[in-house]
């Protein structure tokens, strides 16, 4: 009998760990990858400034919500003092840049790990406690340092707010949202992989472990007060990071900026993009920075045949939000992140798929 070739293996076949632990999944993950990169590179310079605005917001509140959806989605610890972190990073980063004489790209990296010492601190709570607790616990974060900022005038000016320098790279200054939407590609990309690196490691699986069943994760060596604390600092990096591009961005850093409506704003990135999905974060971040500009869009053609709605788009646009998180937690428990799969299996399985 003639050699039969062994069949071409279909489907998920994954033979090795190597495989089972890459960072993409297929290969044509990596080059889809690669190109949406390149593709962003190229195409910037024909936006517009108000799509460049867009895309430079999504990219600093992506960054940011990664950090919180490691601490959410990946470790389960719940976090309501997400946008203070975020306002920390913003003023160190100001004050670092003003008073120091750091140059800007150097104190924006600073400023996250400053904001990685504040989130150890208020991550210690969550050595202790859990759940409703710990939300107390991280909301009391919130208004703790939110008084901080109104307080100390030396750090960030008060109620008066302080400015911030935009960055420049040997003498050329990134004055431009063309320029600055190529430092925030950077950071953001750098971000992303960096989680998705950190998720594939021992520590991340070590903190999926504490999510899912912490009795069982501490019976198997996993020290559940160490993973705990570093899923806070962790957090509070990726706040400060995000942070001081924003501040950097609107050359002005002011207390008002960091409210708890910015905190539920993050929570409502990572719950509609997906908990625990790195990809989920910046889909959620999409999602909430258009949505709003959407519902204005809405609200301004429906004020055309009911003007007494013109007085209402404000709240509208913040209706929407919460609106949005409540839909998807009934209907699309696990978020945008879900659907994505769901519409990627239906064109590999295509003409089979259901």
């Amino acid at each position: 009998m003639g050699h039969v070739p062994n069949p071409r293996p279909s489907g998920d076949f994954r033979s090795t760990y190597a495989d089972d632990n890459s960072l993409f999944p297929t290969r044509p993950a990596f080059y889809a990858m690669v190109a949406m990169v390149i593709a962003a590179i190229v195409i910037a310079p024909f936006l517009s400034e108000q799509l460049l605005f867009i895309l430079i917001s999504i990219g600093i509140y992506g960054i940011a919500a990664l950090g919180l959806n490691v601490l959410v989605g990946v470790t389960g610890q719940i976090s309501l003092g997400h946008s203070a972190f975020f306002g920390f990073g913003a003023f160190s980063s100001a004050y670092l840049s003003t008073n120091t004489g750091i140059p800007v790209l150097i104190a924006m990296p600073l400023a996250g790990l400053m904001t990685t010492a504040v989130g150890l601190i208020f991550g210690l709570p969550a050595a202790r406690i859990k759940g409703l607790y710990l939300a107390i616990a991280t909301l009391a974060s919130q208004f703790i340092l939110e008084d901080f900022f109104a307080r100390a005038e030396w750090f960030t000016g008060g109620v008066y707010g302080s400015l911030a320098d935009r960055p420049s790279l040997f003498g050329f200054i990134l004055n431009t949202d063309l320029r600055y939407f190529y430092l925030v590609l950077f950071w953001t990309v750098v971000s992303y992989v960096a989680v998705s690196n950190l998720l594939r490691s021992r520590d991340g699986r070590a903190l999926v472990a504490v999510r899912d069943h912490y009795l069982s994760a501490e019976i198997m060596g996993v020290n559940l007060t160490k993973y705990r604390v570093l899923s806070f600092g962790i957090s509070s990096f990726f706040a400060g990071l995000g942070g001081a591009l924003y501040a950097h961005y609107l050359e002005y850093v002011s207390v008002e900026g960091f409210t708890i409506i910015l905190s539920i704003s993050f929570l409502a990135m990572i719950i509609i993009g997906g908990l625990g999905s790195v990809a989920g974060s910046i889909l959620g971040a999409a999602f909430i920075m258009v949505l709003p500009l959407v519902m204005e869009t809405v609200a301004s053609w429906a004020a055309d045949i009911f003007p007494a709605m013109d007085a209402g788009k404000a709240y509208i646009k913040q209706m929407s939000i919460g609106a949005a998180i409540i839909l998807f937690l009934i209907f699309e428990p696990e978020g945008l992140i879900h659907r994505w799969r769901l519409m990627r299996a239906s064109w590999k399985l295509f003409p089979f798929s259901t």
